[in-house]
C-alpha cells in the first residue's frame, strides 16, 4: 500500500475496501519511487487495463519531476483477442470464468498474481507467438547477446518448447525437449549445417515449460506450421507411414492388418514404420489373446502356429466363437482409437499443483491446456475457456496415439455427452 497524502474518495473505498486510516503508516510514493524504477527497468509492464496503471505511474513520477517511460502490455486487450466472446473482461469476472483462483481481491498481491496466471494462459493461447516476438523485438539491441554461453545460463533443464530468435525478434527455429538447456547447448556446440546457422543468427532464446512431453510435441507441431521458422525443415507429410486397419472376413471374424497409410481410409492408429507396427501387433496378440493368422503375422493356409502350441483359441479354423473373439479384438480397437470419443487426457503440469490436458471431442483433437488441481475440468464451459485450440490433422493424431501407447500412466477422463 502507498499513502496518497490525501483523503480517499468514497467510491474507491466502496470498490476496494481501502480507507484512509489503513494508509496512514504506508510509505509515500517518493519513498517507493526508486524501487519501482529498479524493478521495471528493461521490462514490459503487464497490467489488466494497462493504460490506467501506466497513467497513474507517469502522473506520480511527473510530480517528482521525473519522466517515467516503459513499454506496456494490456491483458484486457490480449484477452479480447485470444479469448473472444467472454461475458466480461474485468479481472474478477474473467478469472472466475476461467477458473483462476483469486485471493485478496483489489490488493496488489492478489490482483497481480491473478494477472500472472491469466497472462500465462494468454501466452499459451498465442500460437503465432506475437507476444514473445514483439517482446524480443523491443529489447534494446545491446541487451541481445551473441554470447551463447550467457543465453544458455538462463534456460531451464525442464520439458518444454523453445524458440530461437534473431536480432529482430523473428523466430528462426522451434524445437521441443525434455531438457531445454541441454538441447540448446547441443544446438550451440554441434557442427552440422543447421547448428552453424543457428549459432550465427541467434540473439535470444525464449521458452515455454510444458511439464508434459505430449503437450510439448503438440505445441511444437502446431507452432512450426503456424510460424514457419526458416531453419525448421518442412514437416514430412509421411513421417508416419503405416496404419493399423481392421476388417471382417467371410467367417465374421475381425482381422487386423498393418498397411501403408491409405489416403481415403482412417486407420485405428499409426506408426512411423512397418517394424514398429508389427512389434505393436505382437504385443497385442499376447495382451488380448488374438490369433496370429487373423492379425496377418501367420500366412499358414490352415491353423496358425499358436493354435498348434495351445496359445490360440482357434479362431483361425473357426474353433472359437466369432462373437467371443471379436469382443477381444474390438477391445483392442477401442483402446487404441479415440474415434467418436469425448475425453480429456491428463498428464503432468508445469508445477506440482498443476496438470496438463488434451481435449478430444467426437474423435477430433481440439486443443491443449493447463489447470490447477481445484478446477472442475469436466465442466465443458470451463474446459472450452482453458483450452488453446489447435488444428486436428494426421500429425496430431499420430502424436497423441503414439504417446498413449507409450505412456501407461496417462490418465483418461471420458466426458458425458
Amino acid at each position: 500500500m502507498v499513502n496518497p497524502e490525501r483523503e480517499i474518495q468514497p467510491f474507491v473505498v466502496n470498490l476496494t475496501g481501502i480507507n484512509s486510516n489503513m494508509l496512514k503508516t504506508a510509505p509515500k510514493f517518493y519513498e517507493v519511487a526508486k524501487r519501482i524504477i529498479e524493478i521495471t527497468e528493461d521490462c514490459i509492464i503487464v497490467a489488466h487495463n494497462a493504460d490506467f496503471d501506466y497513467r497513474i505511474l507517469k502522473t506520480e513520477f511527473s510530480r517528482l519531476g521525473f519522466s517515467f517511460k516503459r513499454k506496456t502490455l494490456c491483458s484486457v486487450e490480449l484477452s479480447q483477442k485470444l479469448i473472444p466472446n467472454m461475458e466480461s473482461y474485468s479481472l474478477g469476472k474473467l478469472t472466475r470464468a476461467l477458473g483462476i483462483p483469486v485471493s485478496d481481491r483489489h490488493r496488489a498481491n492478489g490482483d497481480a498474481m491473478a494477472t500472472v496466471k491469466l497472462f500465462k494462459l494468454l501466452l499459451s493461447k498465442d500460437t503465432d507467438k506475437t507476444i514473445i516476438k514483439n517482446a524480443v523485438r523491443i529489447e534494446k539491441k545491446s541487451k541481445l547477446t551473441s554470447n551463447l554461453k550467457t543465453i544458455i545460463e538462463d534456460l531451464p533443464s525442464e520439458t518444454g518448447v523453445y524458440y530461437i530468435h534473431d536480432a529482430n525478434g523473428n523466430i528462426i527455429y522451434i524445437g521441443k525437449s525434455n531438457n531445454i538447456k541441454k538441447r540448446i547447448n547441443q544446438h550451440f556446440t554441434n557442427k552440422n549445417s543447421k547448428s552453424k546457422k543457428i549459432q550465427t543468427l541467434v540473439s535470444a532464446v525464449t521458452y515455454e515449460k510444458t511439464g508434459s512431453e505430449l503437450i510439448a510435441l503438440l505445441k511444437e507441431s502446431e507452432e512450426i506450421k503456424v510460424n514457419k521458422p526458416i531453419l525448421n525443415r518442412a514437416l514430412k507429410q509421411n513421417k508416419f507411414t503405416q496404419g493399423l486397419y481392421s476388417f471382417k472376413d467371410a467367417n465374421g471374424y475381425i482381422n487386423l492388418r498393418i498397411y501403408p497409410i491409405k489416403k481415403n481410409e482412417k486407420p485405428i492408429t499409426t506408426f512411423t514404420n512397418r517394424k514398429s507396427g508389427v512389434s505393436f501387433i505382437e504385443r497385442m496378440i499376447v495382451t488380448y489373446n488374438l490369433c496370429r493368422k487373423l492379425c496377418g503375422l501367420d500366412v499358414s493356409e490352415t491353423s496358425c502356429f499358436n493354435y498348434e502350441i495351445k496359445e490360440c483359441l482357434g479362431a483361425c479354423v473357426q474353433k472359437e466363437n466369432s462373437k467371443d473373439y471379436n469382443q477381444r479384438a474390438q477391445a483392442l480397437i477401442d483402446k487404441n482409437s479415440y474415434d467418436a470419443k469425448n475425453m480429456v487426457l491428463i498428464d503432468k503440469g508445469r508445477t506440482v499443483n498443476e496438470k496438463s490436458m488434451v481435449l478430444i471431442e467426437d474423435g477430433l483433437f481440439k486443443g491443449i491446456g493447463f489447470f490447477d488441481l481445484n478446477h472442475q475440468i469436466t465442466n465443458r464451459d470451463i474446459l472450452e475457456s482453458l483450452i488453446t485450440h489447435m488444428s486436428n490433422n494426421r500429425d496430431t493424431q499420430h502424436i497423441i496415439q503414439s504417446y498413449m501407447r507409450r505412456n501407461k500412466r496417462l490418465k483418461v477422463i471420458e466426458l458425458n455427452e
